[in-house]
């Protein structure tokens, strides 16, 4: 299990890097390769470093972990916006990772290795396909700029949710298949979260992100995968509780990051089209 936190916090400092890079890649029109370079990188490292931590932990433990995405972004954009960090801020990030030590501390690994059976793998490719499918169908469709980042955010949670599942199957019994789901689902879940920052800014989609990934990877887990909590249902109402807690902290930094900016008031003159900096 330490090795699964250690691991996991380290993968999920990658992600925010890496996702603060996107941001700002987006706000520019997706212009640098230099940029895009770092953030390609530094999500690989990620997943290479998270692909190790499942070896060692349960999916619902590692995934929850990368609710500290969001956690670990916020001095990151601290540094780069030169804009200091809130004491609410800081209790809100309190919320999260209070909800992750208890979750951690009620997981337990399933009695035999984790194993997809042939029906298991059919259903939980044709559920992916419709979830992720659906979900970007309707961002697409969305003329509001913040629902669609947050729909494609969605989608992105659920490819890497189910991915992380499918590795951890992976890693005890590789399978060709197996390992080719991880790469579709590993790519496509990061190029919708590319995406998502495009008009919805960094909080709000790596808030839904970092929220709907551990929940369907649970899920999942604990259907397909056989994975649970200690103390059998107190055990489970305990870690819903958790993570709960987790989401609440998670959904209080995003609007504490995602609040408005005021602008001040440009004086006539400057507004017009000739004015320097008009554009």
């Amino acid at each position: 299990m330490i090795w699964a936190v250690l691991l996991s916090v380290w993968s999920a400092g990658c992600y925010a890097t890496a996702a603060v890079v996107q941001e700002r890649l987006a706000a520019h029109g997706h212009r640098g390769l230099g940029g895009w370079a770092a953030s390609v990188g530094l999500t690989l490292f990620g997943g290479a470093t998270h692909t190790v931590a499942l070896g060692f932990g349960t999916v619902g433990v590692v995934q929850a972990l990368g609710t500290l995405t969001l956690v670990l972004a916020l001095p990151i954009a601290a540094v780069r916006t030169r804009t200091p960090i809130t004491p609410g801020a800081w209790r809100d990030a309190g919320f999260t990772v209070a909800g992750l030590v208890l979750l951690m501390s009620l997981a337990e690994q399933p009695a035999t290795p984790a194993a997809l059976s042939s029906a298991a793998t059919r259903y939980l490719a044709l559920g992916t396909v419709a979830a992720v499918a659906g979900l970007t169908v309707l961002a697409w469709q969305s003329t509001v700029p913040v629902a669609r980042s947050l729909l494609l955010a969605g989608a992105s949670g659920v490819a890497f949710g189910v991915s992380s599942v499918v590795t951890k199957a992976v890693l005890e019994s590789f399978t060709v298949p197996g390992a080719a789901a991880v790469a579709v689902l590993a790519v496509t879940g990061y190029l919708l979260g590319q995406a998502s920052y495009r008009g919805g800014g960094l909080a709000a989609p790596l808030a839904m992100v970092s929220v709907a990934n551990p929940v369907v990877a649970a899920t999942v887990g604990m259907l397909v995968l056989g994975e649970g909590f200690r103390s059998g249902t107190t055990g489970v109402v305990l870690a819903v509780a958790a993570g709960v807690v987790s989401a609440i902290g998670v959904a209080a930094l995003s609007r504490r990051t995602t609040a408005p900016v005021r602008h001040t008031p440009v004086p006539a003159p400057a507004l017009s089209l000739t004015a320097p900096g008009a554009a």
